[in-house]
């Protein structure tokens, strides 16, 4: 029986970097290696992963196993799953960390069912139980009105983190690990799909899921005309981005890449401004994870205060120039 020791992330890459949520995991993972007293490594996969095996090193990683293949270039879940298996069959990790990303969402399952362990979705904290060793998970159920903490005694023990849910260490530059060039043979066989194109979607400006501010925009708003102005400028005003609720995607007024909710896209910023969003359960579900929620609603009943931080009761046509014009006072004091 193989002795499951030290933990594994599950590197993402993206256009020529380290994606944030391969730092955050190495950030997570090096804590928890650290309180069992074991090594932390880092899977990178891909055509070309060139130095960005250092760049893992300088954020946490002890070793960093780099799979280059052509069919790496573009994910496949089934030319990635032959790599990730191998791997984890061959160096028995007692824990894998994946991001909740499109890849981590896809992979995270089929992985999981080839193993024979279990898989927890959509993490917002891990630590580690002192007396088993074992991976404390915890994660939102009942479409964000609670969290529920899990343990399972399959190993490997497996996990998705959701994007912000954790922060990366401070780059070292000067760290030292070990760099593992690893070859898979990737069995063309079995790769059952072919990518015929990629069409990236445009965003203008911060991404919603790479945004540490969000001001969120619901049905009370009214419109369209909102959304490129008054929340617009205060999202300018603290370099963030400008999110929906489900309403205002399903009306048009936006488009459905910036819906945040349980089947829209889900985020965890430092900082959260809801405007005239009721606070649905669907939509907590996109942002619970959310550092600091600040509501602004006319309706003192409004579900998203007993979510909120910090509220504003009153119209948001009065409320959010007023709070701009006074952020711009500070910022430029």
């Amino acid at each position: 029986m193989a002795e499951y020791k030290g933990i594994l992330v599950f590197g993402e890459l993206a256009d020529g970097k380290l994606a944030s949520i391969t730092t955050e995991l190495l950030g997570c993972g090096r804590k928890l290696a650290d309180e069992l007293k074991e090594g932390l490594s880092c899977l990178l996969a891909s055509d070309a992963v060139g130095n960005l095996s250092k760049e893992a090193i300088a954020f946490g990683a002890g070793k960093v196993y780099v799979v280059e293949h052509p069919l790496l270039k573009e994910y496949q879940a089934d030319s990635y799953m032959q790599v990730a298996e191998k791997l984890v069959k061959e160096i028995s990790p007692r824990a894998i960390l994946m991001g909740q990303t499109s890849l981590g969402r896809d992979l995270a399952p089929r992985l999981a069912f080839r193993l024979g362990t279990s898989l927890t979705t959509d993490c917002l904290n891990l630590s580690i139980d002192p007396a088993t060793k074992l991976l404390v998970q915890t994660k939102p159920v009942y479409g964000g009105n609670a969290q529920a903490v899990f343990i399972s005694k399959l190993m490997p023990q497996m996990v998705t983190v959701r994007s912000k849910a954790m922060s990366p260490l401070e780059r070292d530059g000067s760290k030292k690990g070990e760099v593992i060039p690893t070859k898979v043979d990737i069995d063309t066989s079995k790769v059952r799909t072919k990518i015929l194109e990629t069409v990236k979607e445009e965003a203008v400006g911060i991404k919603l899921e790479d945004a540490r501010v969000i001001v969120c925009g619901g049905r009370g708003v009214g419109g369209s005309e909102p959304f490129r102005t008054t929340l617009k400028e205060l999202a300018d005003l603290l370099h963030g981005a400008v999110g929906a609720s489900r309403p205002p995607a399903d009306n048009g007024w936006v488009p459905e890449a910036v819906h945040i909710g349980l089947t829209g896209k889900i985020v965890a910023p430092d900082i959260y401004i809801a405007v005239a969003v009721s606070g649905a359960s669907q939509h907590i579900a996109g942002c619970s994870g959310s550092k600091h929620i600040i509501a602004i609603n006319k309706d003192p009943e409004a579900n998203i205060f007993r979510e909120a931080e910090f509220g504003v009761v009153g119209k948001y046509e009065e409320v959010l120039p007023a709070f701009t014009k006074k952020l711009k006072e500070l910022l430029a004091g």
